[in-house]
């Protein structure tokens, strides 16, 4: 499994594509640049007003607005019933077919310092992050690679009973058909699925989980791949956006320590649309783990660990770039180290800097 430079090994035009978090964020830019190249759009969020909203924005954006289809879903994917409702309401309306391509965007942040979060929260970033997708992945699995079993040993059976009892002396030519175009699954992990830091604590575990999520699938999609090679094969890839300047950011530092806010420092911060626009050029490139910005990129080649490497060449490279950042991490673990010490005797235990020992 590597990536292409010279192919697309993400084409979306004509084919339905379905975004959990879509109404806003990375899901609504990344729904309204499908839209733009062609796909039919399904988004899933909580809020009536937004998704009309969102839909009226991912409308205007498509390539062919009178021929494309639009559908929203209200749901919550934190739970599993949710989750499988949303897929079959999307192949009702997708004609009977699930949808060809699953982004999950949806999630929640909660940076506080761990023993200053409600105990809840740790329920909720795991429910908001992982378990969103882990359910959407479970549901819409099941619908791209149940089925297609089912159908292949109803046909086998058939052929079976056709020819029993029929003997030829002719001989028989066999037939492969190609598979259709691959489906896709992308989860949207972050820079801590990789590197945490003080204040991200309660929520980076649940990033760490995604990302690993990820590594395991991907290699059982080989598993169906190869039993069923006349079935569309299935490539699982996730996202790690660049911090961007959104509501939920907004949300996020209202609770969010000075002392974490000053160790983010140097964060290259993207707009949406532009972190949209590098996961979907990733996507085509064929990556499976999609970098958006240098620093997640550096930081990952230091721990892929099993992770697929994306070919050849892209894994030399990141091999040789990970050895130079293991040793960069080194002073960048130490340089934090030195910056959180510095800040709990200047200022005291709450990463306020307004907080001070007295």
């Amino acid at each position: 499994m590597g990536s292409s430079w010279s192919k697309n090994e993400f084409p979306v035009d004509g084919r339905t594509v379905l975004i959990t978090g879509g109404s806003r964020g990375l899901g609504l830019s990344a729904a309204c640049q499908l839209a733009k190249k062609g796909a039919d759009i399904i988004i899933v969020a909580r809020n009536a007003n937004k998704l009309e909203e969102a839909m009226t924005q991912i409308s205007q954006s498509a390539r062919a607005p009178d021929t494309q289809r639009f559908h929203q879903i209200r749901a919550d994917v934190t739970t599993a019933t949710e989750c499988a409702r949303v897929v079959v309401d999307a192949t009702a309306w997708n004609g009977g077919a699930p949808p060809d391509i699953v982004w999950c965007c949806s999630g929640s942040a909660h940076p506080t310092l761990f023993i200053d979060t409600p105990v809840e929260q740790f329920q909720t970033m795991m429910d908001s992050n992982y378990f969103s997708c882990a359910y959407m992945a479970h549901a819409v699995l099941n619908a791209w690679l149940r089925e297609p079993e089912k159908q292949n040993r109803k046909a086998a059976d058939n052929e079976q009973s056709t020819s029993a009892g029929k003997a030829s002396s002719t001989t028989t030519t066999t037939t492969t058909k190609s598979a259709p175009p691959a489906r896709h699954l992308v989860f949207t992990g972050s820079f801590v699925s990789f590197y945490s830091f003080a204040g991200f604590t309660p929520y980076s575990p649940s990033k760490a989980a995604i990302r690993s999520l990820s590594d395991s699938l991907s290699q059982e999609m080989n598993l169906y791949a190869a039993a069923h090679p006349s079935v569309a094969r299935v490539r699982v890839h996730t996202v790690f956006p660049a911090t961007m300047p959104t509501q939920s950011l907004e949300d996020e530092n209202r609770v969010k320590t000075d002392l974490t806010k000053s160790l983010e420092e140097g964060d290259q911060v993207l707009q949406p649309d532009e972190c949209a626009r590098r996961s979907i050029a990733g996507l085509e490139r064929g990556e499976e783990l999609v970098a958006t910005s240098t620093i997640i990129r550096l930081v990952m080649t230091s721990v892929l660990g099993g992770s697929i490497r994306g070919g050849l060449v892209k894994g030399v490279v990141d091999t040789l770039l990970g050895w130079v950042v293991l040793v960069v991490m080194v002073f960048i673990r130490w340089d934090m180290d030195v910056k959180v010490a510095r800040w709990g005797r200047d200022h005291g235990a709450s990463g306020m800097v307004s907080n001070k020992k007295g």
